[in-house]
């Protein structure tokens, strides 16, 4: 494999918020159900069937009476127009706007890698999507440099808090999430770089915890990953209904 060289370009790279489908519709929830799919009461009083992008248990956000936001497609192939994107949660201290999307995070982080706006990940100039790594797994991104080598980055989207200012993840068992971590500490042993990434789509965030009552197969395989020398860096983002910023990173506690 031939790896980019690390020099940076000359030209200045200029960047923009990931800008959401517009404009999102405001609505109220009505349910989640069959993890998949919502229904809405849209402000106009449209009731809508809404996809639901998240597998997890989205715990303490998909309460019904939460005021929710929805993307719509004008695709003919979708059997439902709209998208849940976004849901204010309040844990006491205000209303708070909390991203949903799991698609979202990969490409929020391709577009800040771009921009160099992720100190931790600077000095790659190249990277590449699910690229086929492991035992039948495939990476969020890989990073490639002719000095520094290859780094192999995996990226969670984090939306849990139970405690304002605090972040959790993972809201729900996850073994894909524990094999992953397994499998960046091999990547680690065979002489590369491996970064886990938490990106946290909600604005409160002011640290980030593993949620180990949650999952405490997740909390061993992420201990076992750091002592085998796999990175961990948490990203906060800036959320509005037009668009989502990488923020600050937020330290690791817990």
């Amino acid at each position: 494999m031939t790896l980019a060289s690390c020099t940076l370009g000359v030209a200045e790279l200029t960047f923009r918020p990931m800008r959401l489908p517009f404009p999102l519709l405001r609505g109220t929830l009505i349910q989640r159900y069959k993890r998949f799919l919502a229904d809405v009461r849209l402000d106009d009083g449209q009731l809508v069937t809404a996809t639901c992008p998240n597998t997890g248990s989205m715990m303490g956000l998909a309460v019904p009476g939460a005021v929710v936001w929805l993307s719509q497609s004008d695709s003919p192939t979708r059997k439902y127009r709209h998208t849940w994107e976004l849901v204010e949660a309040d844990l006491g201290k205000g209303p708070t706007l909390v991203g949903i999307n799991t698609g979202h995070p990969n490409k929020l982080l391709a577009e800040a890698l771009e921009a160099r706006r992720v100190k931790a990940l600077v000095g790659y100039p190249g990277f590449r999507r699910e690229v086929k790594y492991g035992k039948n797994s495939r990476i969020d991104l890989l990073l490639e440099c002719a000095e520094k080598g290859l780094c192999y980055v995996e990226i969670k989207n984090v939306h849990l808090s139970r405690r304002h200012g605090l972040a959790e993840f993972p809201d729900s068992i996850t073994e894909r999430g524990t094999k992953h971590l397994a499998e960046l500490a091999q990547m680690v042993r065979d002489g590369h770089r491996a970064v886990m990434v938490y990106l946290i789509q909600r604005g409160d965030a002011k640290r980030l915890s593993l949620a180990r009552d949650v999952d405490p197969n997740y909390g061993a395989a992420f201990d076992a990953a750091i002592a085998a020398g796999v990175e961990a860096i948490a990203l906060r983002c800036r959320m509005s209904p037009e668009e989502i910023l990488i923020d600050r990173p937020v330290p690791i506690v817990g």
